[in-house]
């Protein structure tokens, strides 16, 4: 056979169809991170909280900053936000109109209701790890050692977001949110452990707003923080948190548990 000619295919048109649409969701998956920074940047779960948590689309438009020219596109970004999960589309209780509602995915982008992960959803703009996504084939073709990140950038995504002032708070934000939350939900489900616990060492710990959270819920529990020097830099020690500088593949300070973020492993 020509090794030019097609090979037939056992695999069934629909098949087919379906492998196509695959890729295609692969390729254009971006558009729901785009299209949620975009509900965040203009307001959309908070807008819908606030209208006592549903709100039509002419109710959105009323309250939404969004220029003359652009309201008519509003619908559309809804229908990806309701399809990606983020709000769901209901007929309001009098059975008149359509309304979007909060899931419980975006109820964590407003405050009051649990902990606001708007921060971390948001991170940082720049440096931006996608440009080392975006050439990872190349990265892998690169005979150098250097991560995909220090290849696009020319150093490491620690040292870079150290000499940004802006970028390094937007990460710390990001951290901070995502941390409290974390902290939060372990406090809930594992209280009884918590309560067997005399000292804990946050391994990567940042400003230490988990080991606060949990220091703030069992104040009888001793917490050290492990980071880099340039992140624990001039933090106060406060109460039971005290900041430690050091590298976790160096040392790990003695302690009855340590965590690795939502890891948390009690030692022997």
């Amino acid at each position: 056979m020509d090794q030019n000619q097609s090979v037939p295919l056992s695999t069934t048109s629909a098949e087919l169809l379906q492998a196509q649409a695959k890729l295609w969701c692969h390729a254009y998956r971006y558009v729901e991170s785009m299209a949620l920074k975009s509900a965040i940047d203009l307001g959309i779960p908070k807008a819908i909280h606030r209208n006592n948590g549903s709100a039509s689309l002419p109710e959105l438009l009323a309250a939404l900053p969004l220029a003359t020219n652009k309201k008519r596109f509003l619908s559309r970004l809804m229908r990806l936000l309701v399809t990606s999960g983020i709000f769901t589309q209901e007929t309001s209780v009098h059975g008149t109109t359509s309304v979007y509602r909060l899931t419980a995915t975006s109820r964590l982008l407003v405050d009051g209701i649990f902990v606001n992960l708007t921060s971390f959803v948001n991170g940082p703009t720049t440096p931006n790890p996608l440009d080392a996504f975006l050439r990872l084939g190349e990265w892998f073709q690169n005979d150098g050692d250097t991560t995909p990140f220090t290849m696009v950038n020319g150093s490491d995504f620690w040292d870079a977001i150290s000499h940004d002032a802006r970028v390094n708070m937007g990460f710390n934000a990001a951290m901070a949110s995502d941390s409290h939350f974390v902290a939060e939900i372990a406090i809930r489900e594992y209280a009884e452990t918590f309560m067997s616990i005399r000292s804990l060492v946050d391994v990567g710990g940042g400003d230490g707003t988990m080991a606060r959270t949990i220091v703030k819920a069992f104040p009888h529990i001793k917490c050290l923080v492990l980071d880099q020097p340039h992140v624990v830099h001039g933090i106060p020690n406060v109460d039971m948190v005290e900041y430690v500088a050091g590298d976790m593949m160096d040392f790990i300070p003695p302690a009855d548990v340590v965590l690795l973020k939502i890891h948390i492993v009690r030692v022997p």
